[in-house]
This record gives structure tokens, sequence and C-alpha cells, in this order.
């Protein structure tokens, strides 16, 4: 029983030296303007990661001064599938929309 114990523990740690490790990312395109009351910028990696966003600063120079923002980003899952996710983030807080998320029931 002993060997068998070793023999599979040395098995597995066979596996975990010779797995390939994750492929690291680079960003592939890289695009910013910032102003002083709004901002956008986008970015996608060598991965197929993407992210876009834009932001405007509302109400200024009020006691209600916010930003409001809105974007999206997209990713590819474990599964193969890609993802994508829009949203808004204003005054009623974070509001995320996408194909493979619950939606509120009304």
């Amino acid at each position: 029983m002993k060997y068998t114990v070793a023999i599979a523990a040395f098995a597995l740690l066979a596996i975990a030296v010779n797995a390939a490790p994750p492929q690291e990312a680079h960003v592939v395109r890289f695009d910013s303007d910032v102003q002083p009351e709004s901002y956008k910028f986008a970015v996608e990696t060598s991965d197929g990661k993407s992210h876009q966003e834009e932001g405007q600063l509302k109400h200024v120079g009020t006691d209600h001064e916010a930003i409001a923002v809105r974007g999206f980003y997209t990713y590819l899952g474990d599964d193969g599938q890609t993802y994508t996710i829009n949203y808004v983030a204003d005054e009623n807080g974070y509001q995320p929309e996408g194909a493979h998320l619950p939606r509120a029931v009304q």
C-alpha cells in the first residue's frame, strides 16, 4: 500500500512539473484619450481579451457632480466561448448586461 501511494504521488508530481505554463498575454492595442471632464480607452490583448470604456463628468461644479461610465469587455472562457459584458455605471450603480448573465425579473 505504501508503494502504491508513493507511486501515485510521484506520478502526480511528474504531471504537475511537466504541465505547460499558462501563456502570457501581451497588449496588442492600447488607445487612450483623457480630457478634463471625460476619458475613453480601448485595450486588446494577445489572448483575445478586449475592453473599451468611456466616462463623462456630469453636473460639473454642483453638489451632485458624478461620473457616468459605459463600456464593454470581451474574453474567451474556459469552454472556448467568447463572452461579452456591456455595462453602465452611473448614479444608478453598476449595471452589467450579457447574454450569459441572469436577468432581473420584472
